[in-house]
């Protein structure tokens, strides 16, 4: 197979019932499942995310060990295998993360203020998320919960105080 018959959105979508079964059983889920190219050379990077505890090095080793062989199979170029744990501050790729940290503090920031406000980035917790009406936010400043579309979110990240 050619180098540039590599369709990295055909591959994502082959590999992630499979990354997402083996992070199961070691009570994981993979937030952010990412394969891409750099200096060529392809990189599968995997996030793990728990809501019980903290991604340990154990953690990204047993889920490394699970898949590498089966990865091996489906994966038709050489790559560099990544698994790690978010990091603290990193931003939301996804929408389905503001369902996966629903009770976390966030900061938010958005694309236009809420109506008679000028701000339009806030520190809160993450109430509800629903993909239709949006994000349910209770915002620490006023202690106000709010209700932002999420057309009008352009980004959100964990944070900690």
């Amino acid at each position: 197979m050619a180098k540039q018959d590599i369709n990295r959105h055909e591959i994502i979508e082959k590999i992630t019932p499979l990354i997402e079964n083996t992070a199961m059983r070691f009570n994981t889920i993979p937030i952010e499942i990412d394969f891409s190219k750099e200096n060529h050379r392809w990189f599968l990077r995997i996030f793990l995310y728990s809501k019980e505890r903290d991604i340990t090095l154990d953690d990204c080793e047993n889920v490394t060990r699970s898949l590498s062989d089966f990865l091996d199979e489906l994966i038709p170029v050489k790559y560099y295998l990544e698994v790690s744990s978010p990091g603290l501050e990193r931003k939301f790729k996804s929408e389905k993360e503001f369902i996966i940290f629903k009770g976390k503090r966030v900061s938010i920031k958005l694309k236009n203020p809420i109506e008679g406000e000028t701000e339009k980035v806030f520190k809160g917790e993450i109430l509800d998320y629903d993909t239709n009406t949006g994000l349910k936010f209770f915002r620490f400043d006023d202690g106000i919960e709010l209700l932002i579309p999420k057309e009008n979110i352009q980004s959100a990240k964990l944070y900690i105080d």
